[in-house]
């Protein structure tokens, strides 16, 4: 195999970030906008140690399953990946995807899973992080180039709803109108860096946050002033400063500017408090379908104690907490913890507890107490679970565990390891929790042998 050869090949599966894989020579080439089914000639445009990537140069066998993309930015864009397929399609691809990870990876014989898809794979998204770059009309904002730091602008995000858009295309006009200067990676300096825009679906109020590379901006009381005319829904205009050098959006620091510090919505009937730092699932409709399979899985009968690791703002524990006895919060981020005693206090929860501290440190601090859950359940981040809480687990012994995972591959790793500490799956099915994008949320539960 050669690099800019053409070969003819056709798709065999699909990489965790929705590249389709075609074989080569025996070797895996990684191939983007590709359809199960489909035939290619393709061109090798990179050859590395381990496998290949290429491009489609002509479609040979072409599936039914590929669609027109409705989004013009789709092939451009970094943020989406299956545009270019039917949504069945898609969740055909996340379905098989979990199933082979788990029986690959982790050691399972599960004949099938379940997938349970969006009711829709548009304007979900109830977060959006807008980078700001300089361009000849003074500032552009949208979304970077897979895999690049190059800014593709961005008009209409399909999967962010208006408001986003709207308050982004406020936010240029306002800068370009008083000359507020766009941050350059390469060179350190620029004020604006990201517009960030959170919206509560149940509530309709929306919060804009401006994150700057200095103390303060220009010009805010005309900037809140346009948002307030602008942006239906707005409820909290706040300046995030961020002077660092790196990838990270946020800094420590928010000063709000007007209106409150946080925004609410409402989750499987409870009242959550969303500032800009807070954890919170992007796509409410499809939280509220995750939390439900994790609560059934579990099956509660008000007698048990439950232990939350990596709780977040307390919205999985809140659910928790209404079918157990006592719950137990735990997440490493002080400012989430404060936040999840707010909600527990504003939806009347007095069984639910929360404290700040590292996943693994805090299941070991409470082995060591003597606390044994009858029930934990885990919301890891993608690197999954740390030894300390695997250890941890076992020393507790609950009778089940419950395992939400943004990660079929780390999920497998750890349903393995948790199999050799006493527990066998019983349970697991996933649900699209990212229409268009290749990510996919999954529940499993482990039992005590």
């Amino acid at each position: 195999m050669k690099k800019n050869e053409i070969y003819r090949t056709a798709v065999s599966g699909f990489t965790s970030e929705g590249l389709g894989v075609c074989r080569v020579d025996g070797c895996a080439v990684f191939v983007p906008n590709a359809v199960p089914g489909e035939e290619y000639d393709i061109r090798i445009t990179h050859i590395g140690k381990t496998a290949a990537h290429g491009r489609i140069e002509t479609i040979i066998q072409r599936s039914p399953h590929r669609v027109n993309r409705r989004c013009p930015y789709a092939k451009r864009c970094g943020g989406c990946d299956f545009w270019h397929m039917d949504y069945e399609t898609e969740c055909e691809i996340k379905r098989q995807r979990v199933l082979d990870a788990l029986n690959r990876l982790g050691g399972q014989a599960l004949e099938t899973i379940e997938l349970t898809g969006a009711p829709s794979c548009e304007s979900y998204r109830n977060k959006a992080q807008f980078p700001v770059a300089p361009a000849k009309n003074g500032v552009e904002a949208g979304f970077f180039k897979k895999g690049t730091h190059e800014l593709i602008p961005i008009d209409r995000c399909l999967i962010q709803p208006p408001c986003a858009d709207a308050a982004k295309q406020t936010v240029l006009e306002w800068a370009r109108a008083y000359r507020v200067s766009a941050y350059d990676e390469e060179s350190g300096k620029g004020l604006l860096r990201h517009i960030f825009v959170r919206h509560a679906e149940a509530t309709g109020e929306v919060l804009v946050c401006l994150v700057v590379n200095g103390a303060k901006l220009p010009r805010e009381t005309e900037l809140v002033d346009l948002l307030r005319q602008r942006v239906p829904g707005v409820a909290s205009v706040a300046v995030n400063v961020n002077t660092r050098r790196g990838n990270a959006i946020l800094g420590e620091k928010t000063r709000i500017l007007w209106g409150a510090d946080a925004i609410e919505d409402v989750l499987c009937g409870l009242r959550f408090r969303i500032s800009p730092r807070s954890f919170y699932q992007v796509n409410r409709t499809q939280a509220e379908t995750l939390y439900g399979k994790a609560i059934a899985a579990v099956d509660l009968k008000g007698t048990e104690t439950v232990l939350d690791l990596y709780c977040g703002t307390g919205t999985i524990t809140l659910c928790l907490a209404r079918h157990a006895k006592q719950v137990i919060g735990v997440e490493v981020v002080d400012a989430a913890i404060e936040d999840a005693k707010r909600n527990a206090e504003r939806n009347g929860i007095e069984n639910a507890r929360f404290f700040c501290a590292d996943a693994g440190q805090a299941a070991q601090k409470l082995c060591a107490e003597g606390i044994r859950p009858d029930v934990i359940t885990v919301d890891p981040p993608r690197k999954g679970l740390s030894a300390d809480v695997i250890n941890a687990i076992e020393k507790m012994s609950p009778d089940r565990v419950v395992y939400v995972s943004c990660d079929p591959a780390t999920l497998a790793r750890d349903v393995k390891l948790l199999c050799t500490k006493g527990y066998k799956l019983t349970h697991a099915e996933a649900v699209d929790m990212f229409p268009r994008c290749s990510h996919v949320e999954t529940v499993g539960l482990m039992t005590r042998k």
